[in-house]
Parts: C-alpha cells; structure tokens; sequence
C-alpha cells in the first residue's frame, strides 16, 4: 500500500499533556509555575509557554522522539552556549538544576528557554544587509572552532542522497513518476558533488530563512531555532535570505559580505553553491513534510503534499533548477 494512503496515525507526542508539561520543567528547575501552560507553534517539535511563580515567563521545547539522538540535541545546546558566551545574539537554554540543559522525561528529551520576543523582517535595508553580515561572521567564527559530534553534513552525495532514500524506501513519491523525479535528483547529485569539493564546511544554522531572525528594537538581529544545525558551507546561512537568485541579488550578496568579512573569512568560489543548494533544498524540504506526515497523518505545511500535482510540481521545480545550475554554475 502507498504510503499516503494509510489513515490510523498515532501521533509521537499524544501523551504530552500540560500537566506532565509542567510537572516536567518544575521539577528540572526547581520551581513551581502557575498553570499556564499555551501551545506555540511549531511543525516538528512541541513547544509551550509557561510561568514561573513570581517570576518570568519561561519556553519549554519538546524534542520531537527518535529524530534527534541526545548527543546531537547536546551538540545544539554546546553551539548555542559557545555563541552566548561570546556575547552573540542567541537564546541559549537554561541550566537545570542538575547543573544540565537537556531534560529527560515522559519519554521525551526537553530544554528550557528565557522568553524573548521580537519581530520578523522580510526585507532588509543597506544597513541591515551589513548587520547580517556583521551576525553571521561572528556567528561561524564559533562555529568553525570544531565540528560537533552527532550532525548531518549538508552536501549533495550525503545529506541529500539521505533525504532522497527516505522518500524511496518509504514509498512517498507515487510510482509513475518515481523514475522521472529520482532521474533529475540522481542527476542534480552527481552534477554538484564536485562542487563541493576543498569547500569549507563548519558548524552552520542550517535552516537560515527570515522565520529564524527576529529583530529586538534597540539591540539586534537573534538567531534562532538551531533544529537543523549541521555541517556544512557557511554560505548555506545567508542564501535563503537573499530577495531571489544569484544573479539578480549581487547587491545584497556584496553588502552582506562586506559586513561578515569583518569577523570571518569568506570563500566566494562557494557562492557558486547557492543554486546547488537550493536544489538540495527542494528535496530536504519534501523528505521534512514526509517525515511529518509518516509521524503525525498530515504536513500541515503543504496540505496537498504527496499528491500527483505535488510530486508533478516538484518534479518540474527541479527540472528548472538543473538548468539555471547548468547555465549558471557549470558554463
């Protein structure tokens, strides 16, 4: 039976109730919360906000199982700790009262999270372009210290060619037009391997986009949300940000770099990887929404995922990518 027709789901976050929610980050912090306990959006974790008695309103993030082992979730919590202590503008998880960030309960892997709001932009200024530049540089200038321990490596032969067998072996893609898309990914993989080559690949975001950025008047950019940290080229941290592709985004290429090589060194042949990697992103992308709908019956992101016209759309998506790739890349 294909994959898409199964309907009895049994969500992996069915016995998280509120009161084993505050139970839980009481008794990790030794305090005692009222009883608010308000549901956050969030498409793969579970995430809520609490308050302490007499005190702040706190974020408790539940790890979504089986998707993250603890000491890859670890080796988000280490990143993140390492970029606060340099002072950049990230919010780091609060230290448990075993001394901790990562919590374990209710069969659930846990942190807790100072409250911070802020506000998004989708368009940025000159002055912001160079803000940007000035974050991320400083931002992989921790990042590129060491390699963590339990992190996908972002590049075509390995991350993507991951992301390709989940959606085959698990029967996503229906089967007249299973050849048709694994051609063009097996070609678009084969094609930029090599470019990849002698690139550095340092601790990175991972999932950079304008949601990830929040803007606190008065002090800055935060990076947020490091879920997808992994491996791989820094310039996978700023070309989801750009107004549209390569070619029609010099300007804001130039003032981002001009910022960021105030803080990092920047290896320009790999902007010659950001049409590569929006590639790779069109099929990281349908193997996260099949992973939600394997785990929870639905991808409330893409309500019509897994349908002919989805896997049709994909398939011309990225049929139009290996030609800019071609014309733009490999001329």
């Amino acid at each position: 039976m294909n994959r898409m027709e199964q309907s009895d789901y049994q969500t992996p976050f069915q016995s998280l109730t509120p009161d084993t929610v505050i139970t839980l980050a009481e008794t990790a912090l030794g305090i005692r919360c009222t009883n608010l306990c308000r549901s956050l959006m969030s498409y793969i974790n579970r995430v809520y906000e609490l308050e302490i008695e007499d005190g702040p309103t706190i974020i408790a993030k539940f790890y979504r199982p089986h998707r993250w082992s603890a000491q890859g979730l670890q080796d988000e919590h280490n990143f993140l700790i390492e970029l606060a202590d340099q002072e950049i503008p990230v919010i780091a998880p609060l230290k448990l009262k075993d001394n901790n960030t990562l919590g374990y309960g209710g069969d659930f892997y846990f942190a807790l999270f100072p409250k911070m709001g802020g506000r998004s932009f989708d368009e940025f200024s000159d002055d912001q372009w160079l803000q940007l530049g000035r974050l991320l540089g400083r931002f992989h200038a921790v990042g590129a210290r060491h390699l963590p321990q339990d992190r996908i490596t972002m590049t075509p032969d390995c991350s993507t060619r991951q992301q390709l067998d989940y959606l085959i072996h698990n029967s996503f893609i229906p089967s007249d037009l299973l050849p048709a898309f694994c051609g063009l990914a097996d070609e678009m993989i084969a094609m930029t391997t090599p470019l990849f080559d002698g690139m550095d690949l340092i601790r990175i975001h991972g999932d950079c986009h304008f949601s990830n950025l929040i803007y606190r008047p008065h002090e800055s950019f935060y990076i947020i949300d490091l879920d997808d940290m992994a491996v791989g080229p820094p310039v996978q941290d700023f070309w989801m940000l750009l107004p549209g592709y390569q070619k029609d985004s010099l300007a804001e290429i130039e003032m981002f770099l001009e910022g960021y090589e105030t803080f990092h060194d920047f290896n320009r042949r790999s902007l010659r990887l950001i049409e590569p990697l929006r590639a790779m992103r069109f099929i990281h992308y349908a193997a996260w929404c099949a992973r939600q709908m394997d785990e929870d019956g639905e991808a409330r992101v893409v309500p019509d995922f897994g349908t002919h016209s989805y896997w049709q759309r994909r398939i011309a998506d990225l049929a139009d990518q290996l030609e800019r790739i071609k014309t733009a890349v490999l001329r």
